[in-house]
């Protein structure tokens, strides 16, 4: 189970693409779009992360720092930021401990095969860490617009 909006989002720090540590409460002051995506360079993690991409202006005019978070490695986000010109932050936690702590690793099913993963979930986080809203079991094509729609 997801955290609920109106807690405060759980600090965490991860390196980002570049093996640069990114901290959540170095951002505190602007509003966050943390994005949860099970795989880089799959059909629907691809779709989504090209959606934000696409959007990532309207993103920038409000202010709103996006950052994708999924167990791949800083190596495979590098990759897939590369190929996709991907302009924010991806985020890499191998060992799925922010993940988890964001109550967003389950289990899941593909083909009939039961197995744990990333749930796509997305938390909308205001200037003061507050978590404000939260978007399970996300429609990868339609959920930038969707988050853009919930500032």
């Amino acid at each position: 189970m997801a955290i609920s909006s109106g807690v405060l989002a759980p600090d965490f720090s991860l390196p980002d693409e570049n093996g640069t540590i990114r901290r959540l409460s170095d951002f505190r002051g602007k509003v966050v779009v943390l994005y949860f995506y099970p795989k880089d360079d799959t059909p629907g993690c691809t779709t989504e992360a090209c959606n934000f991409r696409d959007d990532y202006s309207a993103y920038e005019k409000a202010g709103v720092v996006l950052l994708g978070v999924s167990p791949d490695s800083v190596e495979s986000h590098a990759k897939f930021k590369q190929k996709y010109q991907l302009p924010f932050p991806l985020l890499a936690d191998t060992e799925h401990k922010v993940c988890e702590l964001y109550g967003v690793w389950g289990p899941k099913k593909f083909m009939g095969r039961e197995y744990e993963g990333v749930l796509r979930t997305t938390f909308l986080i205001g200037p003061d860490g507050v978590i404000k809203k939260v978007f399970e079991n996300v429609k990868p094509a339609q959920h930038s617009r969707e988050v853009l729609e919930a500032f």
